[in-house]
């Protein structure tokens, strides 16, 4: 297969928004698929109507071969994550600070995919907000003003089908890798011998088999950060909210925690935000990336991007990948300029 070098295009705000991927890789995420008109010749069908056959039989006979087509149509699949011009302000008065401002998007439930969502922009522009507000965590929830749905519901309050990673970690100091994987389980009731073997299987899944009798100081930045992973989706989320989760880890640590991402995504099949600073990183990881800007907080842009294929090494050497890296970097110049003075 011949690879092509597309160049990533500017595009429309909001919904519908495209970013030219490379024609060897599918792209998938909620998107419209359209399909010519089927036609019918009279010269090559099987059979010919007959002169005699009257109109209103022929309609008659059609809609009692469509009716049953009809009536076991399977139901329609609530959307994972619905915002609806969402709004979140701080505070009150002359001192109120608008961190969200009209934020709508869509993410679907497609049958056995889980979609990847990256979120990129300045300092300041709610990327941590829209993750609590999905969550349902204070003082972030609720909005000020607009509508949160998730697979249906309206959002009352945190639940078992949300999961939330953040760069702090999250680990409980006097207890074990082991310990700290099983914890969630715990307090659900599980068993103790259940919740043990669970927690060993997501123990091996994340590469720590030799450290589950370790404690979190005696763990590097990127094996705490595997721990709080494992902790996370043995309770089987079906939305991962993952805010700057590699964002303290050195370069290298930071690729295979990537991988090990991907991978884990791939088996899960779960619907998963990631809020990040890299561009990379966003373009790598995400089937869309969602382009934020600040002073209101606001979705300015959604981008559709391929899937990868291949380790972050290998993705980040291809002409596609640099174009669309740097497009994506020029929107955010454009979205957040650097101060007077100041050359970047």
């Amino acid at each position: 297969m011949s690879e092509h070098t597309p160049t990533p295009n500017k595009t429309a705000p909001i919904e519908g928004s495209t970013a030219v991927p490379p024609a060897e890789a599918a792209v998938v995420g909620p998107q419209a698929v359209s399909h010519p008109p089927h036609t019918h010749s009279t010269e090559n069908s099987g059979h010919e109507s007959s002169p005699e056959t009257k109109p209103q039989e022929v309609k008659a006979r059609v809609s009692s071969a469509e009716s049953p087509a009809s009536e076991t149509k399977p139901p329609e699949r609530p959307h994972v994550v619905v915002f609806k011009n969402v709004c979140k302000t701080f505070g009150n008065g002359s001192g109120a600070k608008v961190a969200l401002h009209d934020i709508s998007f869509t993410v679907e439930d497609l049958p056995n995919i889980g979609e990847l969502v990256t979120i990129v922009g300045p300092s300041g522009c709610g990327k941590s907000t829209l993750l609590r507000i999905i969550a349902g965590l204070k003082p972030h929830f609720p909005p000020t003003s607009g509508e949160v749905h998730v697979f249906g519901k309206s959002v009352e309050e945190p639940g078992p089908d949300r999961g939330l990673v953040d760069q702090k970690y999250s680990l409980l100091p006097h207890l074990t890798v082991l310990e700290n994987v099983a914890f969630g389980l715990k307090l659900r009731g599980v068993s103790r011998s259940e919740r043990l073997d669970q927690a060993r299987e997501w123990i091996t899944k994340v590469g720590l088999d030799e450290c589950e009798r370790k404690y979190p100081s005696e763990l590097s930045g990127g094996m705490q950060q595997r721990v709080a992973i494992a902790a996370t989706l043995i309770l089987q989320p079906r939305i991962l909210l993952m805010d700057e989760p590699f964002g303290a880890l050195d370069p290298g640590i930071r690729l295979r925690m990537q991988e090990l991402l991907i991978q884990l995504w791939n088996e899960k099949e779960e619907t998963v935000f990631l809020v990040t600073h890299s561009v990379e990183e966003a373009v790598y990881l995400g089937d869309r990336v969602f382009l934020m800007a600040s002073k209101p907080g606001r979705l300015v842009e959604v981008l559709k991007v391929p899937r990868p294929a291949e380790p972050p090494e290998e993705s980040r050497r291809k002409p596609w990948f640099i174009d669309f890296c740097q497009a994506l970097l020029r929107r955010l110049e454009e979205e957040s300029p650097a101060p007077p003075g100041v050359k970047v």
